[in-house]
């Protein structure tokens, strides 16, 4: 388990589980929680991890949950809320009962296992009570031999758990306890049908906790139909950067992130990078082109079956790889030390988001880098963003030609001094190559320092060493011309691109085309981005179903705007676009169509 013992809020995205330390071992350690109603030996067990004073999520919760209320909390990651709903549920499980007592339902597998981790941590003085893990991309033998070993607490995936109801291996009979965590992540991920079907599977009697980081209109009407007068926490969490980690953005085109991106990772010092996308499609692309490059580049996302999202990350400690490309929720749980190097390849739309982003480097007190791209289009964004954070973030160029150039033939340089020195990996010592070079030079007459050329162009694989001149960026405020994107070819392409600047907030929208109409999302991409002017970063999940499509777009779109996209065809008709809160109860909540997967959804 991660030791929570160091962490801070400041050390998001990873849950600090509790995250005040001890500051006086003289005073009494455990007072502040004891003050709460806790099981003593829960408390022996805090003082043992080394905590003394509860955040304020756990203030306000665990007495709550210790008197029977079912809780609404708005807490966002970082907050400890892990702690806020483990420790009331320890307190009151019955270990002679074995089966099922509680559910604590999360959005990925790497929070689901943090979470069991955190909750198995604490219960170390309480004797026979066991902790399942149920998610997917994992064997379902040690989930079965957990269950039937008769463990108390259940902690999984929605996907997962709703398989082991199916198939009659999981019984919600003797569930008094039901925690939903980070809520509004799992809603959007597509899992609201099987939660409500959870639900409907649980005992009427049983008690809620409902954590998310938001409160939009879906989770309302959740608490609303299962809830049962609940009350309502609201901790806000940090919004602040760490001030060990330098920020900075630049300003690119979308067509030039893949050469930008190079760039900046060839000319910067880092241990080992991780480049932040919106979709797992671009996890694909930007790993191919940075893979193209000749970076060692590895994508990360909830196509990952378990077993290989823990080597890559073993790569990546070990130093296999050195750039990790991920979306936010598959980088989810990620603690990598090397880590010292962030790149927001597409910006994130909230402050939030941002933060926790860029928690992932400068981590127990060393320094990290956090680099920015910035479409013309984004930059109130990123403005809201610093104003959010309240730190400001320097604006940078992408490195040029020169620069590259001077790093590339620095670091060959470097190369040859390690072989000169005897410091390249095993093989023949240098003197082997000293007389084969010697007998070549005598035999053919060449000029050493020619040869010496011809054999660093060998070594460099037929690569070139220098990187070529990239097109100009318009200045400052100058029209750039429209981009041709793959995709791109669905409907006219408008003369100009509209005149309105996005903004940071997105919405859901409905078009009326789906499975039926053999729709692909690189129509609907294309289609919307053609008629829109919308560079594709602003295009994020496509939901794809059975007669509809549902699309998350920029929540400012003007009228004008809707009213070309309704217009516009894919896949031969009309796209007829409009807000999904407009389009009435077919637009949100059932699940999609099984024929088209939905983006980011973890393995089942």
């Amino acid at each position: 388990m991660t030791d929570a013992a160091v962490l801070s809020d400041a050390d998001l995205p990873l849950d600090p589980f509790l995250t005040d330390e001890v500051g006086s071992t003289d005073d009494e350690p455990a007072n502040g929680f004891a003050k709460l109603g806790l099981d003593e030996r829960l408390l022996a067990t805090l003082v043992e991890q080394g905590f003394a004073t509860p955040t304020p999520i756990q203030t306000e919760t665990i007495p709550l949950l210790l008197d029977g209320r079912d809780v609404l909390g708005l807490a966002q990651t970082g907050t400890g809320k892990t702690a806020a709903f483990a420790l009331p549920l320890l307190s009151r499980l019955d270990a002679s009962v074995r089966a099922p007592q509680a559910l604590i339902l999360t959005p990925t597998r790497e929070l689901a296992i943090q979470v069991a981790e955190a909750v198995e941590s604490f219960s170390a003085a309480l004797p026979h009570v066991h902790v399942v893990q149920l998610y997917g991309g994992a064997p379902y033998g040690p989930q079965l031999s957990g269950l039937r070993r008769g463990a108390q607490i259940v902690v999984g995936t929605p996907g997962r758990v709703a398989d082991h109801l199916e198939k009659g291996t999981l019984d919600l009979t003797d569930v008094g306890y039901f925690v939903l965590d980070e809520a509004d992540e799992m809603l959007n991920m597509g899992f609201l049908e099987e939660v409500e079907n959870i639900f409907g599977l649980l005992p009427a009697d049983r008690q809620v906790a409902l954590f998310s980081a938001t409160m939009p209109a879906a989770i309302r009407e959740v608490s609303r139909k299962h809830l049962n007068a609940p009350a309502e926490v609201s901790i806000k969490g940090k919004t602040t950067t760490a001030a060990n980690t330098r920020q900075r953005y630049v300003v690119v085109p979308e067509r030039q992130k893949a050469d930008a991106l190079a760039r900046i990772l060839q000319v910067e010092d880092f241990d080992a990078a991780l480049v932040f996308v919106r979709t797992r499609q671009n996890t694909t692309d930007v790993t191919e082109a940075l893979n193209r490059r000749g970076f060692a580049s590895v994508a990360i996302s909830g196509d990952l079956s378990q077993a290989q999202r823990e080597k890559t990350i073993a790569d990546l400690r070990s130093g296999k790889i050195d750039v990790l490309v991920a979306t936010d929720v598959a980088a989810r749980g990620l603690d990598v030390e090397r880590i010292s190097l962030v790149v927001n390849h597409d910006l994130p739309t909230d402050p939030e988001s941002y933060v926790h982003r860029i928690g992932r480097t400068g981590r127990a007190g060393r320094s990290g880098e956090a680099i920015s791209f910035v479409t013309r289009g984004q930059i109130r964004l990123m403005r809201a963003i610093e104003n959010t954070t309240r730190q400001k973030a320097e604006e940078m160029s992408v490195p040029g030609t020169d620069e590259v150039n001077a790093r590339r033939r620095a670091r060959f340089a470097e190369r040859i001094t390690s072989a000169l020195e005897g410091q390249d990996d095993g093989g023949d010592g240098i003197e082997v190559f000293r007389r084969v070079i010697d007998e070549y030079v005598a035999e053919h007459d060449v000029d050493p320092l020619a040869l010496a050329a011809a054999l660093a162009k060998m070594v460099q694989g037929g690569k070139p060493l220098l990187v070529e001149d990239l097109p100009a960026p318009p200045a400052r405020g100058e029209k750039r011309p429209r981009e041709d994107k793959p995709g791109r070819g669905q409907g006219k392409r408008p003369t100009s691109a509209p005149s309105w600047t996005v903004g940071s907030g997105t919405d859901t929208y409905r078009i009326e085309v789906g499975h039926n109409q053999r729709v692909k999302p690189g129509a609907i991409v294309g289609a919307i981005a053609n008629e829109a002017g919308l560079d594709s970063a602003h295009i994020g999940h496509i939901d794809i179903r059975t007669d509809h499509t549902l699309v998350e777009l920029p929540a400012d779109v003007p009228g004008a705007v809707v009213k070309r996209l309704q217009r516009a065809r894919v896949a031969g008709r009309p796209m007829g676009l409009r807000r999904a809160s407009e389009a009435g109860g077919s637009s949100s909540g059932p699940r999609p169509d099984k024929r088209g997967p939905r983006r980011e959804r973890p393995t089942r």
